[in-house]
């Protein structure tokens, strides 16, 4: 399988895995001193994450949090970070100009701050006031956070079984998952790597996956034009522009919001001839209770767009890691 090393997956979500008694400490500590609210922190991916987390938790919290965009931050403020706030934030290279001035910001307010940071001598995890470092899996690291608010609020009581079978099964249920989805996402390359425009359509823990995948997968990587819309949203202009060869593609996830992608789907046979559903109900997950795949189905789909890109790099013969303007200008 190309750019596949299924050891190398396996460790990686294992070692991110064992980041959560690290985690618990952290929140745990937190909490006995009083969380006023949780505000999740980023811009471009990071913000994308963020706003998954928020959805993730909304199901089940009703502990105030929200995601907050560090650029808007910067400019117009929040006046819920302040005291008793706990912000969380994540970080490749730690040196992210937005990042760096809205952290700086949020502990000037009072605010208690979270990082996770790929390096740990970067300004970023010099600047939080708990730091945790990790490569990549950042869903995950937000998410075990955000498992933790709500088993400590009593709204996860199945918190500890169901970590229990993450820790056992995940890492080798989303290689598995990935190796799966090798041939689809062979054959959904060569199908659109042509494409004058592809929209992606997502609706709760997978809309902030769908925005980072069409924004800073197609766009950012490969240099395809995208729009990313919300399923909800899509009946609210974007559905008059679909026609019999609008390229569209579903994200159906399996939490609270799937019924709001299962209308999508119901409408898009009807006007639409190159539409694709991708359906994380459609890949096993050995070992993982049905019970808890609303938690992870997010981490399933990383799992078949990872072989899409992999494939569509290959085809176009363009290198997802080229960039023409990020950290090559000032702007």
């Amino acid at each position: 399988m190309l750019k596949f090393d299924e050891r190398k997956q396996i460790d990686s979500v294992r070692g991110a895995l064992a980041l959560r008694g690290h985690i618990e400490t952290i929140v745990d500590a937190a909490w006995n001193k009083g969380v006023k609210n949780l505000c999740w922190l980023g811009i471009g991916g990071t913000w994308a994450s963020a706003m998954q987390a928020v959805c993730h938790m909304k199901e089940r919290t009703a502990l105030e949090t929200f995601a907050v965009n560090a650029a808007e931050y910067n400019t117009t403020g929040d006046r819920r970070i302040g005291p008793g706030s706990f912000v969380v934030f994540s970080s490749v290279t730690g040196t992210t100009t937005e990042v760096v001035t809205a952290v700086e910001k949020a502990k000037q307010a009072g605010a208690r701050v979270l990082g996770f940071v790929d390096k740990a001598d970067a300004p970023l995890a010099k600047l939080a006031d708990h730091c945790l470092t990790y490569p990549a899996n950042e869903q995950l690291k937000f998410f075990m956070t955000a498992d933790r608010f709500l088993y400590l609020a009593g709204e996860l009581p199945e918190y500890g079984a169901m970590y229990e079978s993450f820790d056992a099964f995940l890492p080798e249920a989303l290689a598995a998952a990935e190796q799966s989805a090798d041939d689809f996402g062979a054959a959904f390359a060569a199908a659109h790597k042509d494409d004058p425009m592809h929209y992606f359509v997502g609706a709760g823990s997978l809309y902030g996956a769908t925005y980072s995948y069409a924004m800073c997968y197609w766009e950012e990587m490969h240099w395809r034009p995208t729009k990313s819309i919300h399923a909800a949203e899509l009946f609210h202009g974007t559905l008059e522009i679909i026609d019999a060869d609008t390229a569209v593609t579903l994200f159906l996830g399996e939490d609270a919001q799937r019924s709001l992608g299962e209308r999508v789907a119901r409408f898009l046979p009807r006007v639409c001839k190159n539409y694709t559903i991708i359906d994380t109900k459609d890949y096993l997950l050995p070992g993982i209770d049905s019970a808890y795949r609303w938690a992870v189905c997010h981490l399933v789909m990383h799992a078949v767009t990872n072989r899409i890109d992999a494939h569509l790099e290959a085809l176009s013969g363009h290198d997802m890691s080229l960039r023409r303007y990020y950290r090559k200008l000032d702007y």
